[in-house]
């Protein structure tokens, strides 16, 4: 299966490892270590010198609990490294909430929009429609998805869910080879139903996409 994103196709045959660049100060794992652009755009280098094959920039923390920012400070805080980053001929991806905030990084040269609540908003739609990038959804909503996650089965609903999102998009005009899905391990799920999820994400690669599963530091990890 070939994942078309802008100039770049992966062969999804063999797994294609995407470095996570945070330029925010409250992420998990490197909350504040790169918020500096200098700093940031060394990392995104040295991550790919290591073997990564996209580097995904963010500027919105995405962890339980996290505080909302404004698109404008969102850019601020990302615009130049993505500018950067595209400029040393790699593949960016931008991990983004924000119509506004893809709109301006994929006029930069960024090739692929990663929007963890699923591109629900038409306007995000319509952003990534105008151009060829590549589209990973996921569902959730970083403020409130730790809350109290509940689900009667979660690897079908988190299926489902991820079925029609995509659906949506190919509906909106977005070519199929262009769309990844991401089950969002330890996004609004408990560490059980996390594993649970884990265990059978063989239902997430019968829907036909390429998969995208971002295990690395989660907390799932050490209570199994």
């Amino acid at each position: 299966m070939i994942w078309h994103c802008g100039q770049y196709d992966f062969d999804t045959s063999t797994p294609i490892i995407m470095g996570i660049l945070n330029v925010t100060p409250d992420s998990f794992s490197d909350g504040g270590a790169y918020l500096d652009p200098k700093a940031a755009v060394a990392h995104g280098l040295e991550m790919v010198r290591a073997g990564a094959a996209i580097v995904d920039v963010g500027g919105e923390s995405t962890r339980p609990g996290a505080t909302p920012v404004t698109p404008d400070e969102e850019w601020d805080r990302i615009g130049e490294v993505v500018a950067a980053l595209v400029e040393a001929g790699i593949c960016v991806s931008v991990d983004t909430r924000h119509a506004e905030v893809a709109v301006r990084a994929l006029h930069a040269g960024a090739s692929i929009v990663n929007d963890v609540s699923g591109f629900r908003d038409p306007a995000m739609r319509e952003a990534v429609r105008r151009c060829g990038c590549g589209c990973v959804v996921m569902k959730g909503e970083p403020a409130t998805m730790q809350d109290n996650p509940v689900y009667q089965d979660v690897v079908a609903e988190v299926r489902d869910y991820l079925r029609d999102a995509a659906a949506a998009l190919e509906a909106a005009g977005i070519d199929r080879s262009r769309i990844c899905v991401d089950p969002g391990p330890g996004f609004g799920k408990t560490p059980k139903q996390t594993i649970e999820l884990m265990r059978n994400l063989h239902e997430i690669v019968h829907l036909g996409y390429p998969v995208m599963v971002a295990v690395s530091r989660k907390r799932f990890v050490g209570e199994a």
